[in-house]
């Protein structure tokens, strides 16, 4: 399946890769026209699990965090704001959980729904993601692993699966 705009991406960092005491530190998204928008996460009072080894491939630390993060209710609210209709990503089961938890640590309701980027893709398509995604990670040469950089790629491989989809030399 194919869409004729371009989609809005959404990618977390974490606390760790728990999926019961885990939750989102940053979360960048990359809105259909390539606009990219990223929160640092101060943690909510009840968020106390970190992981040394999440904080070593990240970069962020907890302190940093505390510093510089935005309340939880704030950074729900911006992606309500920048937001709606199907938002994509390419970890759903982990970035449902992190968005969940966002949500619900701010007590409010997202106003858009979170979906796999698979469900953007045929089953040829499906097959090309990877090699497209490192070609376009190459290509960019930006960190992995930050929000807004890894929303970007994504936005980057789903026009580039759509090149070569269409038969367009990239």
């Amino acid at each position: 399946m194919t869409t004729e705009s371009s989609p809005a991406f959404i990618d977390f960092e974490a606390s760790s890769l728990d999926l019961i005491a885990s939750y989102p530190i940053e979360v960048g998204i990359c809105l259909p026209d390539g606009t990219l928008h990223s929160w640092l996460i101060r943690p909510h009072v009840l968020w106390q699990d970190w992981s040394e080894s999440a904080e070593k491939i990240h970069g962020i630390t907890r302190q940093t965090l505390e510093q510089e993060g935005l309340p939880v209710s704030e950074v729900a609210a911006s992606l309500n704001r920048l937001l709606s209709g199907p938002v994509f990503c390419d970890a759903w089961t982990f970035d449902s959980f992190w968005l969940h938890r966002l949500f619900r640590a701010a007590n409010i309701r997202a106003e858009f729904q979170l979906e796999s980027v698979s469900m953007l893709l045929d089953a040829d398509q499906v097959r090309l993601w990877a090699s497209s995604r490192q070609q376009v990670i190459n290509r960019l040469g930006l960190p992995v692993h930050r929000a807004a950089n890894d929303a970007l790629i994504l936005h980057k491989t789903w026009e580039n699966i759509q090149l070569l989809a269409s038969g367009s030399v990239l």
